[in-house]
């Protein structure tokens, strides 16, 4: 009979965390230093606040990934949760329903999304990539029969106002960052809860060999995952004051980038909260810098795709060094 422990993967080396986390960070503000001496416009106070609201989504969807991704999983489908959930909190604030109520209620569906993910691998045996696959498709179609291809207008000032206010002279969005950040980092580097992460992403057989309930763990992981996507689209449907099914389209492969290249690997059992952070900023930065220079909107795209298998090549490397 096993018993279950705390202690059944080794904790990720944090001095190495603590220094790939420092290199993400000196590369954004190099980043922002290069853009800052090639446009006059980078520094301005709207271009910033613009830049952090930009950055800010994607930085929560990349929480919620890499959640995932340390596990060795994939979640495709929360660029669909966002518009998703987008178009059901402005259905239920036309229905009059409290602001309140529509925040809860959009964020259970969330968890609900995230649980059908969980008994999909788990139980039906379904791998990751094929069930959020299905799930990315039939909600976007889901959420165009509910509008019948149209969009849902928000007329609730107080829900609008928030995505466009500051505190201390940041943007909301940004501090959204902050209150998902917090926790996050509490759950994935000082419980139990995230060590049985990695323990998952190491080795699941060894991991329930070790008392690690994995069904559990893979549970909690697709449904904070799908947590986040619902609270992004909250935070998208506050933004551009509409709910509509085709938002977000392409953002599970920003979240993704952005959880990449914060070191997150592809293979499982390493990653972080920070990284993905400051991975999403960077990406965000690389977009914001782009657009001042009037640099064609498909180099985006491929600067992100090079970054990606340049990471995941050296990830790899390391992973065949260290055996």
């Amino acid at each position: 009979m096993s018993v279950e422990t705390t202690e059944t993967a080794p904790a990720p080396k944090r001095g190495m965390n603590i220094l790939f986390g420092l290199t993400l960070l000196g590369l954004l503000l190099f980043l922002w230093l290069l853009l800052g001496l090639a446009t006059n416009s980078f520094w301005t106070p709207n271009n910033i606040s613009n830049l952090l609201r930009q950055g800010s989504m994607t930085a929560i969807l990349a929480v919620g990934q890499t959640f995932v991704i340390i596990t060795a999983g994939i979640d495709l489908s929360v660029g669909a949760v966002v518009g998703f959930t987008s178009v059901i909190v402005a259905w239920l604030l036309q229905a009059g329903v409290p602001l309140w109520a529509s925040i809860v209620l959009t964020l259970l569906i969330g968890v609900a999304i995230g649980a059908f993910h969980g008994f999909g691998i788990v139980r039906m045996g379904l791998p990751p990539f094929i069930i959020t696959l299905a799930t990315l498709t039939s909600l976007r179609g889901i959420g165009l029969l509910l509008t019948n291809g149209s969009t849902i207008s928000i007329n609730h000032e107080g829900f609008t106002d928030f995505s466009r206010a500051d505190f201390l002279g940041i943007p909301s969005l940004f501090w959204m960052v902050v209150l998902v950040a917090i926790p996050a980092f509490v759950f994935l580097h000082l419980s139990r809860w995230g060590r049985y992460l990695f323990a998952v992403g190491s080795n699941s057989e060894a991991a329930r060999l070790s008392g690690v309930n994995v069904t559990r763990t893979l549970y909690l992981a697709y449904i904070l995952s799908s947590t986040c996507a619902a609270f992004v689209g909250l935070l998208l449907a506050s933004r551009i004051g509409i709910g509509n099914a085709t938002q977000a389209e392409g953002w599970e492969l920003q979240a993704i980038a952005s959880s990449v290249i914060g070191g997150t690997s592809l293979f499982g059992a390493v990653g972080s909260v920070h990284g993905p952070l400051l991975g999403a900023f960077i990406l965000a930065t690389i977009n914001n810098g782009a657009n001042l220079l009037n640099v064609n909107s498909f180099w985006q795209r491929i600067v992100t795709g090079l970054l990606i298998i340049v990471i995941v090549y050296f990830d790899q490397l390391r992973r065949r060094s260290s055996r």
